[in-house]
């Protein structure tokens, strides 16, 4: 074997591939089972939102639940799997322990071809987190979720070589109740922008928008490029009692929006007006569990591929029928090939 002595120049090595989006949020793995109104009452869960549960309460609950399923979700990350089955190029920065978890974790979004940048926690702040997802006979999701080390995320985690390459941020709401990981939001943000990237932001529940109002109208005042939101978050927000009130209130901060209304679709507000795009019909709901990060996936792949604001929302709209259509917060056909055959792509 002959070993050149020709020098490597650095030039030579290739770019780093420039990525589509980078989301920002909490690693988790989703146990879903189907449930009743009378276990979320007995069990103090409020239908439909998410609950903050600690390690004690987590165990209970997991007792309390009928033969689940274990699947790798957490909101932002559902929606970077998305992307990538839209054949799009999606990188996730996210907290992890060294458990079962956090291998199945990383496992799972690795394999769906999403560019994992893992913040690996000290053995002392506890393990990987998990949502438990009960959902009710009509198609209805609840949450409790345990953290664990995600709540340990903060500005040392963020990595900005990999903010450097994307296109788009993509803040998960749910981290702003975390003190160490709001700092890592903003933080991101000056990075993303500092690299001329676009900042976006889902609200990702009602009550994260009560608790986090003032947080998340100050973003949007130059911080945040594009909004997520559904009905009710939107009129949370600006304290709105009707939906066309939030649509003004948003037209007025000039910040692109995307409102999801369910079955009735959804209504994008850009500078040059509304949009109302119709939602994808699908045979039977069955679990409406990721509908919104799927939803997401479809408006930001199509926003950096190329397509208007419309477009994405079609996109976007048959993403989430998608994943409205089987258990689980991930799709489980290939959402390009499915775009293809719509015609969208």
């Amino acid at each position: 074997m002959t070993i050149s002595s020709t020098p490597i120049s650095l030039s030579d090595k290739p770019e780093p591939e420039l990525l589509d989006v980078v989301g920002i949020g909490s690693p988790l793995v989703d146990v879903i089972a189907q449930s009743d109104d009378a276990l979320l009452e007995r069990l103090g869960l409020a239908k439909g939102s998410m609950t903050l549960i600690d390690l004690d309460q987590a165990d209970a609950m997991y007792a309390a639940m009928a033969s689940s399923i274990e699947a790798s979700g957490g909101s932002a990350a559902n929606t970077m799997a998305g992307i990538a089955s839209l054949g799009g190029r999606a990188g996730f920065i996210g907290k992890v322990a060294t458990d079962s978890l956090g291998d199945i974790f990383t496992h799972d979004i690795t394999a769906s071809g999403v560019e994992f940048e893992a913040a690996i926690a000290k053995e002392s702040d506890g393990g990987t987190g998990r949502c438990l997802v009960f959902v009710t006979d009509d198609a209805e999701r609840t949450m409790a979720t345990h953290l664990g080390v995600a709540t340990t995320f903060a500005p040392g985690d963020v990595d900005g070589l990999l903010l450097a390459r994307t296109k788009i941020t993509y803040l998960e709401g749910y981290l702003f109740d975390l003190p160490p990981a709001k700092e890592a939001m903003r933080a991101a943000i000056s990075a993303t922008h500092a690299a001329e990237g676009s900042v976006a932001l889902t609200l990702s529940d009602s009550f994260c928008v009560e608790r986090h109002r003032a947080d998340f109208l100050d973003l949007l005042t130059g911080d945040i490029d594009l909004l997520f939101a559904n009905e009710d978050e939107a009129m949370s927000l600006f304290k709105s009692t009707t939906f066309e009130g939030a649509l003004a209130s948003f037209e007025e901060t000039g910040v692109l929006a995307v409102i999801t209304r369910g079955e009735q679709g959804s209504v994008v507000v850009t500078p040059a007006g509304r949009l109302e795009v119709p939602a994808t019909p699908v045979d039977k709901v069955i679990d409406t569990n990721g509908a919104g990060d799927l939803f997401a996936s479809g408006f930001l792949y199509g926003m950096t591929n190329g397509l208007d604001p419309e477009k994405s929302a079609h996109l976007a709209s048959l993403c989430a029928s998608e994943v409205i259509s089987h258990l689980g917060a991930r799709p489980q056909r290939n959402l390009g090939e499915l775009a293809q055959e719509a015609g969208i792509l």
